[in-house]
């Protein structure tokens, strides 16, 4: 895993972005993309990682969730204060671009690094993180349980069949069974009620 001034003062960024978000898109969301990134790249033919190192870490910075920016401005103005190469920014942020499910449903990266950071990202919402983000997300903005148990259904569960990468492949198995067997108790104690397809 790589640990140099860049890497640390990337953190030091997002932290500082970051800092009053607590629905499940915050600085912890982005070190674990940043680490599941890392262990996804070891399996993989000589990504570039400082590309996928800075694309994981930044690639919430610009989130329309939670920014109103143009053009990825936030992750731009770290990499262009921090001397990176124009080319390089340029391929960082085809990469972050490549991340959100709702703008890439369904469409993979073209790159190896797009495919490693998505990867990543989606791991993210999958497994008992991913239930516990749902929760966060939907009480932050004002969802009820039942309408927070819909995004199972509506992207939790189709994650397993879009991930790019043999080890991102593997790791979302794990995390798709944790899910299914997440809604099979949670039928189980309210009779059904609140999660349906």
């Amino acid at each position: 895993m790589l640990k140099n001034e860049l890497i640390i003062d990337a953190i030091k960024y997002i932290t500082e972005l970051f800092r009053d978000n607590s629905d499940g898109h915050d600085t912890d969301h982005s070190l674990r993309v940043y680490r599941n990134a890392m262990k996804i790249a070891e399996g993989e033919n000589d990504p570039d990682i400082r590309v996928v190192a800075l694309a994981s870490l930044l690639h919430d910075a610009d989130d329309h969730k939670l920014f109103d920016t143009k053009d990825n401005e936030n992750a731009r103005r770290f990499l262009r204060e921090h001397e990176i190469a124009d080319d390089t920014i340029e391929q960082i942020c085809e990469v972050i671009n490549c991340v959100s499910f709702s703008k890439n449903r369904g469409i993979a990266p073209k790159t190896l690094e797009g495919k490693i950071v998505q990867d990543a990202d989606r791991l993210d919402a999958l497994g008992a993180i991913g239930i516990a983000r749902t929760y966060a997300y939907g009480g932050s903005h004002g969802r009820s349980i039942d309408m927070s148990n819909q995004h199972f259904y509506d992207k939790l569960l189709l994650l397993k069949d879009e991930m790019n990468t043999k080890t991102g492949k593997q790791m979302a198995l794990k995390r798709h069974r944790f899910i299914e067997d997440f809604i099979m108790e949670f039928k189980e104690e309210t009779g059904s009620i609140g999660i349906s397809k």
